[in-house]
């Protein structure tokens, strides 16, 4: 008979919260073997013991987890044999050294819809049913290790029949931390617009009642409030933007399948497994091109039916039913059908699903706070008993390219492509995000928003506690903004002066593009195209159109768009019709500028001959607004983006155009010029053709420019970084002409390319600088 061996298996990675101890148990018990499994503070750790045989045969299937578990680390030692053990058993948890990732929440699995709609299940219609396979996670962790005391499930006492589940290793409900049943788990409750309690028998059906009579709801889910209406009631959607303020920009629609979606939006593969997907974020999918078969309904659809939904742009933001709530609306609009065959059928109800934050503040999370803050805007409130620890928002995400990172991904690890010391990295000011590095691992906050107000500048203070906390991460550095008067600037200087720690300032467009060169493990020189709304340079000039060389730390500005003069500085960004001026100024058209503008364009032109107040910027995000205003598609945005966006909406609906070879002068000194192609733009060119002419060239452009860089360089691979990526239209007519010209072209896959994965980029920079060393 063979001797027994022991063997000691540490593992790491997303192994904590997804049923991975009692996958343990089921393999060594199924296999005769002995020890113990638990989770700690790094992941897990085994024991176990018994023939060597079935040993292997042991961590052979160990290496085929459950579906959301993830292995980063595994590693194997040999121990001393104990004499006297029999059984496998799951011991107690450990806390140790941080070393764990914290599961993201996660869309309510199949086998738990099954129970949601079974008459004869204990849980049937119970709107928090759960398992070790799906659920909240993250937003309701206090502390690692993932137990239950360190949840805000704390407070609800399991049942009899919950303890059974929890305690059998067999069941898929072991050790499920936010495991509840109607008897001892939270409960939905209905207030009115002044937070009294409303008497309902069943809270989703009077919710559903009030939704299609037009009002608007205040629905609490997994991280977050969300407002709610339905989409097709354009009285209820126009009310929604009078109310919170939000005039033009766009709001995210829920059906309740993909076969739902087919008569509005057209959908690939890839985004139908997106939306599907346990992560469940919001999807931008196209609206249908006019030329398309059968897609000229769908436009006029799109038109007369969601009028208020995404005014002018290409694309419609949807997502899918990810709670147990969320699924309870649609199957009570559905007449509460027995069984799940009804979720693969078609449905007419359509729901406006907005975050609830008002006046751009962060997420509201807490039901008193919902009652204060969205008084004003809703009519009512759905909410519940189950506290919300971690404001999480929606993923948003397009072509695989994250537009926003939270729900369902954060605070997952981004492996890093060498250790280093611990960072702290504060982002920057718009679309905020921080960043923590432990080892070669980063963390990325969920989105915080835009930090021009106290509230998102004090949740942004409550992430960077928290994430320390719940990680246990002490840093050793701090990243910031090169621009000094950021909050998050400020932040990150008082933090790192309290705990004298050094404080590295990082610019802008080498974080954009050091975030992208991080996540694909790159060590290497590499050119990075920057393009964005707005940077500080180095030169203390306003960036956002530029060619780098990066190496880790070091950077160098190879080129940059010619500058454009932005009267009013910022209120220029905020107002194209300006940039429209300025072309037509530095074009000599002085009477088409009196013709298209009239009297209130005689100040700009004054401060543009004077040079007062007009700050020059290389920004590639006022490019797109200058075309933009030129070809009278926008002169005043709504919101950031708006001009751009429709612009892109604009060319996506004409279909493609030929670049203008001569729209463009390369410089020998780097600087890209287009004034060329604005100025035929601005003669009257039907605004349709005049934007698809617009990307087409600008596309062309930047491939000569990278052309000459590569000449002087050598390099042949490029990451794009900036907000200006998230044009889907730019981005893939760019990459399809590098890659036909032998390209290695690199793009923002697990953080955004906008201003969301800017701390990504710093805390790398700041991870490779050399203690006492100045980027500058």
């Amino acid at each position: 008979m063979t001797a027994p061996q022991r063997r000691a298996i540490r593992i790491g990675g997303q192994v904590q919260g997804v049923g991975f101890r009692p996958f343990v148990y089921r393999l060594a018990v199924a296999r005769r073997l002995s020890g113990f499994v638990r989770n700690d503070g790094a992941g897990v750790t085994i024991e176990i013991q018994g023939d060597p045989a079935a040993l292997d045969d042991f961590l052979h299937a160990l290496r085929q987890p459950p579906p959301l578990a993830r292995i980063d680390a595994l590693g194997i030692g040999e121990l001393t044999p104990h004499r006297m053990e029999s059984a496998f058993v799951i011991a107690a948890s450990d806390a140790g050294a941080i070393g764990a990732d914290i599961t993201p929440d996660t869309a309510v699995c199949e086998d738990c819809l099954e129970e949601l709609f079974d008459p004869g299940d204990r849980r049937y219609r119970y709107p928090f049913v759960n398992c070790t396979n799906c659920g909240p996670r993250y937003t309701i962790t206090a502390a690692l290790p993932y137990d239950r005391p360190n949840t805000s499930m704390a407070g609800f006492p399991l049942c009899p029949d919950c303890v059974r589940e929890y305690d059998d290793p067999g069941d898929r409900r072991f050790h499920a931390q936010p495991n509840a049943c109607p008897v001892c788990g939270p409960r939905l409750a209905l207030y009115d617009a002044t937070g009294k309690t409303v008497e309902a028998d069943d809270v989703i059906a009077a919710a559903l009642e009030r939704l299609c009579a037009g009002e608007i709801l205040a629905i609490k889910g997994l991280g977050g409030f969300h407002l709610v209406c339905d989409a097709q009631n354009a009285a209820s959607v126009a009310r929604l933007r009078q109310r919170k303020q939000r005039d033009a920009k766009p709001f995210a629609v829920m059906a309740a399948n993909l076969a739902s979606l087919a008569c509005w939006v057209e959908s690939s593969e890839t985004e139908r497994q997106l939306l599907e997907s346990p992560q469940r974020p919001i999807v931008l999918l196209r609206s249908p091109r006019p030329s398309g078969e059968g897609s000229g309904v769908r436009v006029d659809l799109l038109k007369q039916r969601l009028p208020g939904i995404a005014p002018g742009l290409a694309y419609l933001g949807v997502l899918l039913p990810y709670t147990p709530l969320h699924y309870l609306l649609f199957h009570q609009a559905a007449g509460r059908p027995d069984g799940t065959a009804w979720l693969a059928r078609p449905h007419p109800l359509l729901l406006v699903m907005t975050s609830a934050n008002p006046g751009g503040e962060p997420l509201v999370i807490d039901d008193g706070e919902a009652v204060r803050r969205l008084q004003n805007i809703a009519d009512g409130f759905v909410t519940h008993n189950r506290a919300i620890l971690v404001r999480c928002d929606d993923s948003v995400v397009a072509d695989k390219t994250f537009i926003r990172r939270a729900r369902g991904h954060t605070p997952q690890a981004i492996r890093l492509p060498q250790a280093g010391p611990s960072t702290l990295a504060l982002g920057g000011y718009l679309k905020n995000t921080l960043c923590l590095t432990h080892a070669d691992r980063a963390y990325l906050s969920p989105h915080i928003g835009s930090l021009d107000n106290a509230a998102t500048c004090r949740a942004l203070e409550e992430a960077m506690t928290h994430l320390q906390g719940i990680l246990r991460i002490a840093p050793e550095r701090v990243a910031r903004d090169l621009h000094p008067d950021f909050p998050s600037s400020r932040l990150a200087a008082a933090y790192a002066a309290e705990r004298n720690l050094p404080c590295i300032a990082v610019q802008h467009h080498h974080a954009h593009i050091a975030a992208v060169a991080a996540e694909h493990g790159l060590r290497e020189p590499i050119l990075g195209l920057a393009l964005d709304g707005v940077g500080l340079g180095t030169n203390g000039g306003i960036w956002g159109g530029e060619l780098l060389w990066v190496n880790g730390a070091n950077f160098e500005r190879l080129g940059h768009l010619r500058p454009l003069p932005l009267p009013g500085g910022d209120r220029g960004a905020r107002e194209p019709w300006r940039l429209a001026v300025t072309v037509l100024h530095l074009l000599e058209r002085d009477e088409e500028i009196d013709r298209r503008f009239g009297a209130r364009a005689a100040l700009i032109r004054q401060m543009l001959d004077q040079r007062v107040n007009t700050p020059e910027t290389s920004s590639a995000g006022r490019l797109f607004d200058a075309a933009a205003a030129v070809l009278g598609v926008r002169e005043v945005n709504d919101y950031e983006g708006q001009a751009a966006m429709e612009l892109e909406a604009l060319a996506h609906r004409h279909g493609p155009e030929r670049p203008l070879a001569e729209g463009f002068l390369l410089r020998d000194d780097g600087v890209l010029d287009l004034l060329p192609l604005l100025a035929v733009l601005a003669y009257g060119m039907e605004p349709g053709r005049g934007a698809a002419r617009f990307h087409a060239t600008l596309t062309l452009a930047l491939s000569e420019w990278l052309r000459w860089a590569r000449d002087r360089t050598g390099l042949e691979q490029v990451a794009l970084g900036g907000g200006c990526f998230l044009n889907r239209l730019l981005g893939e007519q760019l990459r399809t002409r590098l890659e036909a010209a032998g390209w290695r072209v690199l793009t923002a896959r697990q953080a955004p390319p906008n201003d969301g994965g800017l701390s990504l980029g710093q805390a790398w920079v700041a991870t490779l600088t050399e203690p006492g060393r100045s980027l500058f």
